[in-house]
């Protein structure tokens, strides 16, 4: 399965308010499970001593899912792709890399 494929699915199940012309819903929702996952690494910090163990690994999994789908829906309100979304990130990445600008600040680099 690529991205769209993968966005065409996740739609299907995306029910929200004004969908189709509500940006807000799906950016709160991908923070809000963003905040899940950084929790759920916090706890593997304080409790497992940072050992991540196959029940941890299956509750990132999910919440890792639970982005994915944010994201498709976030990508879907701005007329984008997930495959557009993914092709600029690597080729901004490849960028900064083969000009030596991984490390440092701000957006454009």
């Amino acid at each position: 399965m690529d991205f769209d494929e993968y966005q065409e699915e996740a739609l299907k199940t995306a029910v929200y308010p004004d969908k189709g012309k509500n940006f807000v819903y799906p950016t709160l929702g991908l923070a809000g499970e963003s905040g899940e996952v950084a929790e759920k690494v916090k706890k593997i910090i304080r409790d497992k001593k940072g050992v991540i163990g196959e029940e941890e690994k299956l509750a990132l999994k999910k919440e890792l899912g639970d982005i994915l789908w944010y994201i498709a829906t976030l990508s879907k309100e701005l007329g984008l792709t997930m495959n557009e979304v993914a092709v600029m990130n690597v080729e901004k990445l490849k960028s900064r890399h083969e000009r030596n600008m991984i490390h440092g600040k701000g957006d454009n680099r």
